[in-house]
């Protein structure tokens, strides 16, 4: 028939696939049963049924043909009245429902298994008492392995049924097009739209807002019905909570509003059915993702001028990305072993806390083998520095699993097993919990532990992987949790007769132990991984290595998980000018310690304070004082210490002056002492908070609305109630995005946020979000050289500083096994100090402070390279910590900075004038990185000293005027001068390394542009300023580089 598909046509589509689709027997063959059968409207309606919410004829079906014998028992006790029993089950089931559907409670806060899950908690229970001792499971979940064939056959037997324009109401005649139902519960219902008739799943979306309402509807109650999704031709969005007008829909799509997914079927939703609502997927949902949490959170109450608690709940169903991470990483798992390692990039905004959670109970309970008789991981051990992940965890297991003591948390906070890193010790060694969670601070302690247990394999879940893996805690993990045995490992050196041999067996012992072990997973989560996280936790495919699943921050902004904090961004610049006290002599000082220690001494100035402080609080009080419904707070972000203590007694004193109703909090850590004022500061006696009011729960308090930091609250702090952040620092890399993203988190009411900078330029800002909007991935001639680590070895060796001898000397000593350890450690200081002697003797002290950072720079990239391959080179292994400590016992340069410039100098005026706001736009796209590429190390700029008034004269900047015709003239004279210079012009040739030379081109520069400070001013100041004279110098040296040195034209 011409036309177009409508709804119902989508809709019969939808339950013949599922009803065609044969249920597979445990050794992968087909059977006779469909996954799913239809049922028509009409049996729900039976008023037995509506009145329970329940299909009885379904329920009792399977209880008949998978427990007989208590189904028959009960039957018994009614007399051979089969319908006086099926009354007795769903009047128990009525029963046992009100129960599970009240709402959680604080005592649920502190025991998970109180928590009131409803239809989850009936189907979960291991024992559904029916009466007259009949005790019934309700639901069969998929046995882990086939030892319990019996299991497998009754999980099979489960029964799905699907039912089309369900009429669920006793009230009304509304219609639910699409209804599943699991052993006769209610689990499911999906409202279908299509666009070509001119509706979208925005109309199923509003359909089921206003016209499904909860109120009086038993069968929409909250936790009976467990998820609704709304759904179209080309999304899909579900909520687990129907409320009227302040339902909440959540995207669930494959990527950000399904563009790009392409399906067979013609619907590009058509993933919904063919793989999330497939019998076994949706059982597992049932059985390893669904949960409802519940959070307790302090409110303050003005009215009784103390905090309540106050109890939220939510049923847990996991998005799409979510879903498939878990997915991917089992069955990738359970294809390929142990042994592997995979990152996961997920944005903030994607629920890592759940994902990480659903994956530790998984790989907790993963056989790779149907036949195995063991899990693959003996333990899973979970590394996070976020208390909220230990009692989330504990509490979402707790519902999935009725073994008690699954899992085992080590660290700080309330519910914790234990505190000390010899608690974790005995809960590794006595297996205490399956998953065990612990810190990053901890984890390098179980190193002598685990290495007891060669036949015990582990899964390590990394929470944050781009700050919790530095090398030596990576490689000590590796280590630990290898197959070597320090036992087996002494008994093979005690039979070893050749001392040499015997040392090279422990040190390729040691080897061994580094690189991926097949006794290992690593499985590491971060929204901003850095190029070393993509090169550890990546493995190859197709020359590229990239996240193994992928979330990102532009999807997240997209689908409104999060808000974009570039949307608004405004931009300041700082003002002023320095004299030379002329009570001292002018002196010459190393010009970048000057400057640098000058700029810091202006803004600790009351001057820079107040005029700073006053454009944030006019701000605050003008506009963000009426942001989100009132409530908005503030984040001041600050430099120091001190720099925190100074803008909080300037905040206190103007909004007295304001008569502002509310104050600031400021947070830092220990005791700063102010020179200026004599006095000792902490943020406690700061703050003057009453009782124990933490600083997070006081920013509650209407009383307080900004909060000021320095180096606290700018990583995981969660609170939504931020809407502005005043920066007042440096920022760079990842810690760019963490600070900014304290912003990121939504709230009914909060639109948008604001950021004002006083320090970074926006451009800096726009370019590192970008780095991290996308995917992250490196391809393999971008990779980090193993070569280069041969490279830095023949460096070390030019020095002629030490020799294998000494190395092998040190290597004997440091690689002692235990009973000869006391003997021989002390041993170490001696070789190093010949070594060390024969460094000061022989080097001058630019070529000791090279040599020093070379043996730095070997350690470093062996630390990092030994986590990704396995070298066969046991002199490299013997260098590498010869070289770390030989770093540690060469004196170093002390460089201390010109404190006395502070005395000579004034401050004689200073301005912050506004520079614009302006939405840094993200575009779509992907960021390769790039590996390690050692060369020599960074030498340190030569002290370039020069007469204080000059310095103070480049740091006086001018307002930005553009260059002018005789700024022109002026500048091709001075590119004259400069290739006119014959000694600067023959420096470049090929025997001469590129830093050498750049670095004799930026001094001659630097000197010409001293000729400009009388005759042309604004133009030395145009030319000098940090960004702009690092770009003319750059751009006129790789101009004159190429065409010199590399014959380029």
């Amino acid at each position: 028939m011409a036309g177009i598909p409508n709804e119902t046509y989508m809709e019969e589509y939808i339950v013949k696939y599922l009803t065609s689709q044969p249920i597979l027997d445990a050794n992968g063959n087909v059977t006779a049963d469909m996954e799913y059968r239809e049922l028509p409207a009409s049996e729900y309606n039976k008023p037995e049924n509506k009145e329970h919410c329940i299909i009885a004829s379904e329920l009792v079906a399977f209880l008949k043909d998978t427990q007989p014998k208590q189904y028959e028992k009960l039957v018994l006790a009614k007399n051979g009245d089969e319908e006086a029993a099926k009354r007795s089950i769903l009047d128990r089931l009525d029963s046992e429902m009100r129960t599970k559907l009240k709402k959680a409670t604080a005592a649920c806060v502190q025991s998970s298994a109180l928590i009131p899950q409803g239809t989850l908690s009936v189907l979960r229970s291991s024992e559904f008492d029916a009466g007259c001792g009949a005790k019934f499971t309700l639901l069969y979940n998929r046995p882990a392995n086939s030892k319990t064939p019996e299991h497998d056959a009754w999980y099979r037997k489960n029964r799905l049924a699907i039912v089309r324009q369900l009429r669920y109401s006793k009230t009304n005649d509304n219609e639910i097009d699409l209804a599943i139902f699991v052993n006769g519960f209610p689990v499911v219902t999906i409202e279908l739209k299509n666009t070509l008739t001119g509706q979208t799943h925005h109309n199923a979306i509003k359909q089921y807002m206003t016209s499904r309402q909860v109120k009086g509807e038993k069968f929409l109650e909250f936790k009976r019905c467990l998820v609704h999704f709304a759904v179209g031709t080309e999304q899909v969005f579900m909520t687990t909570r129907l409320d009227g007008e302040n339902t909440r829909f959540f995207p669930f799509n494959k990527t950000f509003e399904n563009i790009g997914v392409k399906s067979e079927s013609g619907y590009r939703t058509s993933y919904l059915w063919e793989e999330v609502l497939r019998r076994d997927s949706l059982l597992d949902l049932l059985q390893n993702f669904m949960t409802v949490q519940v959070d307790s959170e302090k409110k303050y109450n003005a009215a009784k001028k103390k905090f309540d608690e106050e109890i939220s709940e939510a049923l847990i169903f996991p998005r799409y990305h979510q879903r498939r991470a878990v997915h991917r990483l089992v069955d990738d798992v359970q294809k390929k072993g142990a042994g592997h390692t995979y990152l996961v990039q997920h944005s903030a905004g994607s629920g890592k806390s759940n994902t990480i959670t659903w994956l530790a109970y998984r790989l907790s309970n993963l056989y790779q083998h149907a036949e195995d008789d063991n899990a693959l991981f003996d333990s899973i051990l979970v590394v996070t520095d976020r208390r909220v992940l230990n009692e989330q965890m504990r509490a979402n297991i707790r519902q999935f699993s009725t073994v008690d003591g699954e899992v085992y948390a080590i660290g700080q906070g309330k519910g914790v097993e234990g505190h000390k890193s010899t608690d974790l010790k005995n809960a590794i060694e006595k297996s205490k919990g399956r998953i065990i969670i612990t810190t990053v601070q901890m984890f390098p302690e179980i190193a002598d532990t685990i290495s007891f247990f060669p036949d015990r394999k582990y899964a390590v879940i990394i929470d944050e992987a781009h700050s919790s893996q530095s090398g030596e805690n990576n490689r000590q993990m590796r280590k630990a949790l290898s197959l070597e045995e320090a036992t087996q490992q002494d008994a093979e050196d005690e039979a070893a007769n050749d001392e040499e041999k015997k040392l090279n067996d422990i040190i390729e012992a040691e080897m061994k132990r580094k690189g991926h072990k097949s006794n290992v997973s690593f499985f590491a989560f971060t929204a901003t991984p850095k190029p070393k996280t993509i090169e550890v936790f990546c493995e190859r495919e197709n020359g590229t290595k990239e996240p193994f699943d992928i979330y990102t921050m532009e999807q997240a902004i997209k689908e409104g998980f999060i808000l974009d904090v570039m949307e608004n961004y405004m931009s300041f610049k700082r003002y002023y000018r320095l004299v030379r006290n002329e009570k001292f002599e002018d002196k010459e000082y190393d010009k970048k310690k000057s400057v640098r220690l000058l700029a810091s001494y202006v803004d600790l100035q009351d001057a820079a304070i107040e005029r700073k402080s006053r454009i944030m609080l006019e701000h605050f009080a003008s506009q963000t004082v009426t942001e989100i419904e009132g409530k908005a707070r503030a984040m001041l972000v600050t430099r120091s210490r001190l720099h925190a203590v100074r803008y909080k007694q300037k905040f206190d004193s103007i909004m007295q002056e304001m008569n502002l109703p509310y104050r600031a909090l400021v947070a830092f850590s220990g005791t700063v002492y102010d020179e200026d004022t004599n006095m000792e500061y902490t943020e406690t006696s700061m703050n003057n908070l009453e009782g124990k009011v933490s600083i997070p729960e006081a920013l509650k308090m209407p009383k307080y609305r900004i909060l000021i930091v320095a180096n606290k609250y700018q990583t995981g702090f969660d609170e939504p109630l931020l809407h502005t952040m005043f920066v007042d620092k440096k920022l760079g890399g990842t810690s760019t995005v963490q600070t900014l993203s304290r912003l990121n988190r939504r709230k009914r009411g909060k639109e948008d946020t604001m950021v004002l900078d006083f320090v970074n330029d926006p451009d800096d800002v726009q370019k590192v979000f970008q780095e991290y909007y996308g995917k992250n991935l490196m391809q393999e001639e971008d990779e980090t050289d193993p070569n280069s680590l041969y490279d830095v070895k023949g460096k070390l060796r030019d020095f002629g500083i030490f020799t294998s001898t000494d190395v092998d000397a040190f290597a004997k000593y440091f690689f002692a096994t235990e009973k000869e350890e006391q003997e021989n450690k002390p041993k170490i200081n001696a070789v190093l100090d010949e070594v060390c002697d024969r460094a000061i003797k022989n080097l001058p002290q630019d070529m000791l402070d090279k040599f020093r950072k070379t043996c730095k720079s070997f350690h470093k990239l062996y630390s990092f390279l030994s986590q990704i391959i396995t070298f066969q080179d046991a002199e490299l292994e013997k260098l590498s910590p010869f070289c770390l400590a030989l770093a540690k016992k060469l004196p170093f340069k002390k460089e201390g900075l010109p404190y006395d410039v502070l005395n000579e100098s004034q401050l004689e005026s200073y301005r912050v004038q506004y520079i614009s706001t302006r939405k840094l736009s993200l575009e779509s796209g992907d960021t390769q990185m790039k590996g390690m590429h050692p060369g020599e190390p960074q030498e340190t700029p030569g002290e370039e000293y020069d007469w204080l008034s000059n310095i103070i004269k480049v740091l006086n900047e001018t307002f930005g005027v553009d260059l002018t015709d005789d700024d022109k003239v002026e500048l091709n004279n001075l590119k004259s001068k400069v290739m006119g210079n014959e000694e600067l012009m023959a420096f470049f040739n090929p025997q001469n390394s590129r830093d050498d030379v750049k670095s004799k081109f930026d001094e001659q520069v630097d000197s010409e542009l001293l000729n400009f400070i009388n005759s042309k001013f604004e133009l030395y100041n145009k030319l000098t300023e940090d960004r702009a004279n690092t770009l003319f110098k750059s751009t006129w040296f790789n101009e004159v580089y190429d065409k010199r040195v590399r014959g380029m034209k």
